[in-house]
């Protein structure tokens, strides 16, 4: 806990102290180091600053300077019911002999906070994984981690706390990861930071590692893919490369798990500051830059204030390229003015003197230049390099003669896969709830107990399990996509397209990503840049098929449409993507205005993804399903069922498939509470060729889309006579009112096209107003996308009838 939280009359035990240059300096000077005892004595009238006992002598401090010492609390001193909700991680261990109260275990301290910094495809979450034994996702483009993952695990007789950062090109305040990755080393302050390189493209990954650098903090550098950068035929010397930048370099696989223990003795010996490789070092800006600098850094070094969490080095350099975010930070100190007219002057100065030179440019070419002078002592590259594996590849898949033929091909593919591959388990599975729901019925005593374990828990969540084999499938199939690099190949290749539409190049990414869940593709969008192009991502993403619909296209393609179900599997998704890229142009047009965002993305290399990987990602998503399953759909479907069942009426029964008078009118002396609300909105929906249930079941996929299913099982399971029919067979059989069934082909593709575009589930509402930080795009979202899912539902069953009946009525 911080030093901060203790109240008056508690001790504690100082752990480390989280600041930053002269501040830090100045703490350790005045006692403030590891095994220390502290005691709080008593705070300032207005509660701030606060004084405290260390060493026999009295000091006060402010709470924003408490906040930054992490102490161990004496249980002897703090009541039991605070203690036991600190949250220092304890291990048991003697090794550490650090000087500590008799009350408190040296174990408690050693524990080392860690934070893995990276560019994008660097492979960051796989080490993450391999440390600490998480199952994120590992992705083979940027923006798979768009936010911090946090894991644990013991080494050496140290708890590590890791922390997975997003990837980053730097640390400007150009893009969301950018500022998160910033803010977070300002508020969190690791003790470690592991830098992971990757090896295979050294130049650009280390521009990140001079900002680091420029920061000053403790820091250990994880070269991965070492094995990629020796198979080439290239050798570093990375041990001077560590030295010269002052730096320890440690090779890794992370991939295998080589090296990885190495690095993280590694990361001991820098936080006891036994690592004989670390120095400060300076990135040399050149002189005419480092004269424009240092007034800046002079100026900066005496608001201690400052200086907490960054270097003024560091803050230097980033006021002179302009960085917003450190202005706001500078317009907070009381001479503020005085420092902008400084970093003004100092920048007209050198621009004058470089006549058509940016100085934002002029930096990142003097570190460059840092880096290319540094590898040229230290790596020797392969002279007669061979054409690499990915430019024979993309040589193909990128053609403008084959590029969108293959692109189509594996799409093509992925829909027949999880259709036709899917129905062989979608079919044991099915035996399997029909058996059980059987089983249920015949031994169960006749009560509502009964009914609700057949119909509503089997005969709903049943109804939503069976198609679970697709969608592994599906997440299999994108999870490859993404693992091997193909997924920024089908972001270079549609980016044209996406570009004529209002969007940029990486907003296909986001998209494809749609295809698994709309959520974790919305929070993805945090890779583009430009704001108008994030926003527009996300407002289109829903018309994007999810996995959640899944179920729902397969159960009434296989029902009505078996000998074209690819095709007709197809013509569903693409109709979202018409509706979206129709719904882009119109919003770039009618509302954002023209963007000019240049489209610069990374095509990392071609990678095979390990079979480990991809099933691990695929079986993720299983899980989450099932979960859900156990979650809200058992939840919903035990709600949809008793509304379907209640109220009881005398010689009635629940199921409405057996009424004998025109169902389509509320009788309140029959109608259950669900037909009463679904017979009342039904008007609305009855143009599109619904009938009351189908109302029902389009009302109940709002909290979640796999609902209605298991709300269709519900509503067409209610009698013992007809358990052993299918969903599908009851659907198809006629109404004893109406004498024709429910569903037909036309009424079947209005529902698949209304259920593919109407109001987003309440998890991707919710996404929306978070990531666009507004609730009306939320409100948006509901109210224009029922519209337009109203609006070619309706166009599709007057077609439909045309085509089957030739009237479109």
């Amino acid at each position: 806990m911080r030093l901060s939280q203790l109240t008056t009359g508690e001790s504690g035990v100082i752990i480390k102290i989280l600041g930053h240059g002269a501040f830090r300096k100045r703490m350790i000077e005045m006692g403030f180091v590891r095994g220390h005892e502290i005691k709080v004595l008593m705070a300032a009238p207005l509660r701030d600053p606060v004084k405290y006992e260390i060493m026999g002598y009295e000091v006060s401090l402010r709470h924003s300077e408490a906040d930054l010492v992490e102490v161990e609390p004496l249980p002897s001193t703090i009541p039991p019911e605070r203690f036991a909700h600190t949250n220092t991680v304890t291990e048991s261990s003697s090794a550490d002999n650090i000087p500590t109260s008799s009350n408190v275990n040296a174990e408690r301290h050693r524990v080392i906070n860690v934070a893995l910094i990276g560019n994008p495809n660097c492979g960051k979450t796989s080490l993450f994984n391999i440390a600490s034994g998480a199952r994120e996702h590992v992705g083979n483009y940027s923006g798979v981690t768009v936010d911090a993952k946090y894991g644990e695990f013991t080494h050496n007789g140290y708890h590590f706390n890791i922390v997975d950062l997003p990837g980053t090109y730097s640390l400007a305040s150009y893009s969301p990861e950018e500022l998160y990755v910033r803010r977070y080393l300002r508020n969190e302050a690791p003790d470690v930071i592991i830098n992971v390189v990757d090896g295979s493209n050294l130049e650009r990954n280390l521009y990140l590692t001079t900002e680091l650098i420029d920061m000053d903090r403790s820091m250990v550098i994880a070269l991965n893919m070492y094995d990629e950068l020796e198979r080439s035929g290239s050798r570093l010397d990375y041990r001077t490369l560590g030295e010269m930048i002052g730096v320890p370099i440690i090779p890794t696989a992370a991939k295998t798990g080589k090296g990885v223990s190495e690095l993280f003795d590694t990361v001991i010996r820098v936080y006891e500051g036994t690592e004989a490789a670390v120095r400060h070092v300076h990135v040399s800006l050149g002189n005419q830059l480092e004269k424009a600098m240092s007034g800046i850094k002079d100026e900066l070094k005496a608001h201690p204030a400052v200086e907490r969490h960054f270097s003024p080095r560091y803050l230097a350099i980033k006021l002179l390229e302009g960085d917003a975010e450190v202005q706001h930070q500078v317009l907070s100190l009381p001479d503020a003015d005085h420092l902008i007219k400084l970093r003004d002057k100092s920048v007209a100065e050198y621009e004058d003197s470089n006549p058509g030179i940016d100085i934002t440019a002029a930096i990142a070419d003097e570190k460059y230049g840092f880096i290319a002078g540094a590898l040229a002592e230290t790596m020797v590259k392969e002279e007669n390099p061979t054409a690499s594996s990915t430019h024979i590849i993309d040589t193909i898949v990128t053609n403008k003669l084959f590029g969108f033929p293959i692109f189509i091909a594996i799409m093509t593919f992925i829909f027949w896969a999880t259709f036709y591959i899917g129905s062989f388990p979608m079919e044991w599975i099915e035996s399997l709830v029909t058996w059980l729901g059987n089983i249920s019925r015949e031994y169960l005593p006749d009560s509502w107990i009964k009914d609700l374990i057949a119909d509503g828990i089997i005969g709903g969540v049943g109804g939503v399990i069976v198609f679970l084999p697709n969608i592994l499938i599906l997440y299999a199939c994108i999870s490859f996509m993404e693992d091997s690099g193909y997924m920024a190949r089908a972001a270079f290749i549609m980016d044209k397209l996406m570009h004529r539409l209002g969007l940029h190049g990486k907003s296909f990414i986001p998209l494809v990503m749609g295809f698994g869940c709309t959520v974790p593709s919305i929070m993805a969008t945090r890779s583009i840049e430009s704001r108008s192009s994030r926003i527009i991502t996300i407002l289109i993403n829903p018309f994007v098929s999810c996995s959640a619909r899944l179920p729902i296209y397969v159960l009434l393609i296989g029902t009505f449409f078996p000998n074209h179900a690819t095709l007709v599997f197809l013509s569903i998704y693409l109709t979202g993507i018409f509706v979206a890229g129709i719904t882009a142009r119109l919003l770039r047009k009618l509302w954002f205005g023209q963007d000019e965002t240049p489209f610069v993305m990374e095509l990392p290399p071609y990678r095979v993804p390990t079979f480990k990987a991809t099933m691990r990602h695929m079986w993720g998503k299983g899980e989450q399903y099932i979960r859900k399953m156990g979650g809200i759909i058992l939840v919903a479907s035990i709600i949809v069922w008793a509304l379907n069942y209640f109220p009881r009426h005398d010689d009635t029964i629940s199921a409405p498939a057996t009424t004998s008078i025109d169902d389509s009118e509320i009788n309140t002396a029959t109608d259950s509470y669900l037909q009463m609300a679904g017979k009342a909105v039904n008007p609305i929906m009855e143009p599109l060729g619904f009938n009351w249930r189908a109302t029902v079941a389009a009302i109940a996929g709002v909290p979640a889309k796999e609902i209605v299913v298991s709300t269709l099982g519900v509503l067409y399971t209610g009698e013992e006579e007809v358990a052993e029919s299918t969903l599908s067979s009851r659907l198809t059989e006629p109404n004893p009112v109406t004498h024709r069934p429910d569903f037909t082909p036309a009424v079947a593709i209005s529902f698949l096209v209304f259920i593919l575009l109407y109001c987003p589930c309440i998890a991707t509402i919710t996404a929306v107003v978070r990531e666009t930080g507004n609730p009306r795009y939320g409100l948006f979202s509901i109210i224009y996308n029922t519209l337009i899912a109203w609006i070619f539902a309706f166009a599709a069953y007057r077609i439909a009838l045309l085509i089957t009946h030739g009237s479109f009525i």
